[in-house]
């Protein structure tokens, strides 16, 4: 199972249609925010489950704040972050998360791409597709694949590169 995790779009469809083009085939597409328009464009590029969260920038938009949903045996949830201060650090996150018996956590807002793989919770944070704020200022997306034996695997990818720089 391929699942593409992106997040703080920020209306640019254009970048949200290209990445998905980029990685091919996926089964479930996952935006952690910002989405700021185009939700239902954005769903239709999909032949898939789509899960996509609320923003701090999505006025607008009837998106959940947070999503919860299963991806073969993890419980995932799915949120911005900016309510659990990921500016700061993941610490909240991570304790709701595991107050909540959830495996992965995905969020975005940082626009900084970010893996944290602990005994009892995975955070990820796919980046930014759109506004990149890392060092090297590159798009970032991020992708999970649970293999035959129900083991995920995450690493994430650079927009506009070759698809072969992800290491997973």
């Amino acid at each position: 199972m391929r699942v593409l995790v992106i997040s703080d779009s920020h209306g640019r469809n254009d970048d949200v249609a290209g990445v998905i083009k980029q990685v091919g085939p996926i089964d479930m597409l996952i935006h952690c925010g910002d989405v700021e328009r185009g939700d239902n464009y954005i769903r239709s590029l999909v032949d898939c489950p789509v899960h996509m969260v609320a923003g701090n920038n999505d006025y607008n938009l009837d998106l959940p704040s947070k999503d919860i949903f299963e991806i073969g045996d993890y419980k995932v949830m799915v949120v911005h972050g900016h309510t659990y201060y990921v500016y700061r650090d993941v610490r909240y996150l991570r304790q709701y998360a595991i107050d909540n018996h959830i495996d992965i956590v995905m969020f975005g807002h940082t626009h900084k791409p970010f893996i944290e793989i602990g005994d009892e919770v995975t955070i990820l944070n796919p980046g930014s597709l759109s506004y990149p704020r890392q060092s090297d200022h590159k798009p970032t997306f991020l992708l999970m694949e649970i293999d035959e034996d129900g083991e995920a695997h995450f690493g994430h990818g650079y927009y506009h590169s070759k698809f072969s720089e992800l290491k997973i």
